[in-house]
């Protein structure tokens, strides 16, 4: 069974910065694509970036320019550095998997962008 552990999240300032990242309990070498998605109260998830197992990233438009996602496959974490960051931002961070049409989750991590 895989695991997806995410940290990182927590309250910050409009403008400021949080890194996330996703610690997975085996290789991820293999792994088509990972990345985040969110889910605010009362809305649908949604993507916030992805990235394939050859290094291409994908971007939800509402975040194309401020976030940044890397794959480090030696250390098998996914980062997601998240800078200027708006109140809009605030939801629960999912870090997602995908390998061989199977789909992995973590439980999540909170992100709360208020003054």
């Amino acid at each position: 069974q895989v695991q997806l552990v995410e940290s990182g999240g927590g309250l910050v300032q409009p403008g400021g910065s949080l890194r996330l990242s996703c610690a997975v309990s085996r290789s991820i070498f293999s792994f088509n694509t990972m990345g985040w998605y969110r889910q605010a109260p009362g809305t649908e998830r949604e993507l916030v970036a992805a990235i394939t197992n050859s290094g291409i990233t994908n971007y939800g438009d509402s975040v194309k320019g401020r976030f940044t996602l890397s794959r480090d496959n030696a250390k098998n974490t996914v980062t997601l550095q998240m800078n200027s960051l708006k109140p809009e931002d605030s939801a629960v961070y999912s870090c997602h998997a995908r390998q061989y049409g199977m789909n992995y989750w973590g439980k999540g991590t909170l992100v709360t962008v208020s003054s």
